[in-house]
């Protein structure tokens, strides 16, 4: 993703795009049901004893696909939608604010400290002095790593002022950003409660009944991708100008190793395969985040994520040098060591929460 955020800054739109197009693909066709309605109601022991050969055969011929059964209503998926939705368009369109990927990925870190003070605020929830003193150490984190990236690299006058504005705009969209995951993790702790855990014997029992985590991956993502055609002239417009970029056997690929790729794939544009490659371990991610949440305490989670988090950064360091220095690190630390700190300090059993 730094790749292409780096390249094709005005791309993150497109990028969310592809990331829930995969989803979805990925989950239709384990959402989808093929029992023909005669064979469900013979199921049932109902229409078998009154179904003539005419009804028969007129409900073979009306016979659709059909979703299987959810567990959770329309509404409230559609509310968590439009709050994912929004986020994570959010979420990668600072990249055009010149928002390092470091930044990003340590801003993101933080999402606790939201979580925390509105569930303070709405869900009169409670928590520990430890938790309260890591979410502090996170803070002082945050802000050191934000402040540490601030200065920009221009020399002029007026370049330094467009640079310094246009980095204020794009922390102040990843804390947008970062408030409404705090609504959204409030949301799905609520669904949860109330419609998750209740049905958890019926689903064990009901093969027409998908995991928890594949409904709500699946709804999450597929519900959303009407939303943009609101944004199709930018889609469409970054597709064309990655369409130009440069071939793939003219940057990717070794001299001596052309001539074993086929001639027709040496003129794809090269982001293309960065693009592939980025939505498939998109893809992955979210299903393993999906997979966890549904198996796993949600201290294991947390944890998890923020190795994840941590590995990412070493990458991102390790390929843009530029980007880091000793006040990123120790802000970084901060925000890893507060993160593990307020997991660790839980004073109640570990529930199944859904994380962004």
């Amino acid at each position: 993703m730094e790749h292409i955020t780096s390249t094709y800054p005005h791309s993150g739109v497109l990028i969310t795009f592809f990331q829930f197009l995969i989803v979805f693909l990925y989950g239709l066709p384990s959402q989808l049901t093929f029992t023909r309605p005669e064979t469900a109601q013979a199921a049932n022991g109902d229409a078998s004893s009154h179904e003539t050969p005419s009804t028969s055969s007129l409900a073979r011929r009306i016979w659709l696909p059909r979703l299987k059964k959810r567990r959770v209503p329309l509404l409230p998926y559609l509310i968590q939608v439009a709050l994912f939705f929004v986020l994570s368009t959010l979420n990668n369109a600072a990249f055009a604010y010149h928002i390092p990927m470091t930044v990003h990925i340590i801003f993101r870190s933080g999402g606790m400290i939201v979580n925390m003070v509105l569930g303070w605020l709405l869900a009169k929830k409670r928590y520990t002095l430890r938790q309260v003193i890591s979410v502090l150490v996170v803070t002082v984190g945050i802000v050191l790593t934000t402040l540490s990236a601030s200065k920009p690299k221009s020399k002029a006058a007026t370049n330094q002022t467009v640079e310094t504005s246009l980095y204020a705009q794009g922390i102040a969209i990843l804390s947008l950003a970062l408030l409404l995951s705090g609504f959204l993790g409030l949301v799905q702790d609520w669904v949860f409660g109330r419609y998750i855990t209740p049905t958890e014997s019926q689903a064990a029992s009901d093969p027409d009944i998908l995991p928890s985590w594949q409904e709500n991956m699946f709804f999450l993502h597929t519900l959303a991708l009407p939303l943009f055609f609101f944004s199709k002239d930018n889609i469409v417009g970054e597709l064309s100008r990655m369409s130009v970029s440069a071939p793939i056997s003219s940057c990717t690929i070794p001299s001596r190793m052309q001539h074993y790729i086929p001639a027709y794939t040496s003129t794809i544009p090269s982001i293309f395969i960065y693009l592939f490659l980025n939505t498939i371990t998109q893809l992955l991610c979210v299903m393993g985040v999906n997979r966890l949440t549904g198996r796993v305490a949600s201290l294991t989670v947390t944890l998890i994520l923020t190795v994840r988090k941590a590995v990412s950064l070493l990458l991102s360091v390790a390929v843009y040098g530029r980007q880091a220095n000793a006040e990123m690190w120790a802000g970084a630390a901060l925000v890893f060591l507060g993160t593990i700190g307020y997991s660790t300090g839980s004073r109640s059993k570990p529930v199944k929460d859904k994380e962004d």
